[in-house]
């Protein structure tokens, strides 16, 4: 594919990442010459120093032979035009990163199709939408859910009292558990594995483990994990996340806001009928044990700053916390504000490129999730008829050593996948990959 991406800033070059090694032609537009270069240095894309709304900058890229566009520069306004422009030019389908949930009206929707904005992505709301997932399932770091629930994947950080610490795969495969839930992939020291039979697991690994609904018991319990209901939730940051957070939780949940702004916290007191709006500098200790942060339930850090975000988490965990969510968008930080005790992470990039990256992949792709913890995705196929998946068992195809198949979705029905389960045509396959082999499994499903 021939894909533009306007804007070199973090999503940009987060995307550029991904797509570089998928063999696409990629242009990058951008007006900060410095971006540029390291755009350029690092990967083999075409760069274009100025500003996308040019009509003579976009001909530059080529836009007519476009197969996608990209809009995710700092400025809505920038993308949505730049997207019209594209579309009116040759572009075969545009995206654009909005800020604005107005825009995401069905009725407003149209309004951009036929503008020629083919999709819209609100990353904000998408971060709200995952924060009150994470806190229905707490005890798990990450869940990805696949053909409406009838398959999850949840990321698992093991404890010392996990009983299956130092146990290997095949020992738990003997047991009933198997049937109900698969360990697809483990994060150790900052490297992503694919388990074999004789790999053990250790504390502190990160488990990436696909689901049934009935093995959601026995996951948390080999794990050592608890679920427990949350109820009083303190949210640090007015910002958009936040303020959609708090609308989503508050008919259902007792929740505080905490915002340093004067102004916006008035504004957002009128905003949010269910929700205490505090007016306060969340870095102020004193002020967070004044409001009962050592009786909250979940605490959830989404102010503009990750250095505010991480401490504040890991001094609501020091108070007993159960649950704690940070908003991270210095990717450099994930790792170490995982390993330091933040239940889990928010990265808006990775969220936005999620959604995007779907778009270059082919159409057997239904969905795709990058996920925080690593560089690898996890993806739902539809298995084509005739495709290499279905000529034989899973273990007599040949399936690439860098992905593994998790799960399978026939019908209403949904599976584990083992070495004895044979694929049909219309499936939906659940499958973890790392880095590389995403375009070399997308040919044994189409």
């Amino acid at each position: 594919m021939r894909i533009v991406i306007a804007g070199a800033g973090e999503v940009g070059m987060h995307l550029t990442k991904m797509l570089s090694s998928e063999n696409h032609e990629l242009v990058i537009i951008d007006n900060d010459l410095d971006r540029l270069k390291v755009a350029g240095s690092t990967y083999d894309v075409m760069t274009i120093e100025g500003n996308a709304n040019s009509i003579s900058h976009l001909r530059e890229s080529k836009i007519s032979k476009a197969d996608l566009f990209i809009g995710v520069t700092f400025s809505e306004d920038v993308n949505i035009n730049a997207a019209i422009l594209s579309k009116k030019l040759g572009a075969h389908k545009t995206i654009s990163r909005i800020d604005n949930q107005e825009y995401l009206l069905p009725a407003n929707q149209e309004i951009f199709n036929n503008l020629g904005v083919d999709y819209m992505i609100y990353p904000e709301k998408i971060a709200a939408r995952e924060i009150v997932g994470l806190l229905s399932q707490t005890g798990s770091t990450e869940v990805v859910e696949f053909s409406g629930g009838k398959l999850q994947m949840y990321v698992i950080r093991l404890d010392e009292n996990a009983p299956i610490i130092n146990k290997s795969l095949r020992e738990l495969s003997q047991n009933e558990i198997a049937l109900e839930y698969r360990a697809v992939a483990i994060t150790r020291d900052g490297q992503t594995i694919i388990p074999s039979g004789d790999d053990r697991f250790s504390v502190g690994d990160l488990v990436y483990v696909i689901s049934s609904p009935a093995g959601i018991k026995g996951l948390y319990k080999y794990s050592g994990k608890k679920q427990f209901e949350v109820r009083n939730i303190m949210i640090l940051g007015g910002s958009r996340i936040g303020r959609k957070t708090a609308q989503n939780l508050g008919a259902q949940h007792y929740v505080k806001l905490i915002e340093k702004d004067r102004q916006r916290s008035y504004k957002l007191s009128n905003m949010l009928n269910n929700t205490l709006v505090i007016n306060g500098d969340g870095t102020n200790l004193e002020l967070l044990k004044q409001e009962g942060l050592d009786k909250m339930d979940a605490f959830v850090a989404v102010t503009g700053n990750s250095e505010t975000n991480i401490l504040s988490c890991l001094l609501a965990k020091h108070l007993g916390v159960k649950r704690t969510i940070a908003e991270v968008e210095n990717i450099d930080y994930i790792h170490l504000a995982e390993n330091i005790g933040v239940d889990t992470i928010i990265n808006k990039k990775l969220i936005t490129a999620s959604r995007i990256f779907r778009f270059t992949m082919t159409d057997e792709v239904s969905s795709i999730k990058c996920l925080t913890g690593t560089d690898a995705e996890v993806m739902e196929f539809i298995v084509k008829p005739d495709s290499p998946s279905t000529k034989g068992a899973i273990k007599e195809i040949h399936f690439p050593k860098g992905a593994i198949i998790g799960g399978v979705i026939r019908g209403k029905n949904a599976f584990i996948a083992h070495g004895e389960t044979e694929i049909k045509p219309y499936d939906r396959v659940v499958v973890f990959a790392l880095p590389g082999e995403i375009r070399t499994i997308g040919r044994f499903f189409n």
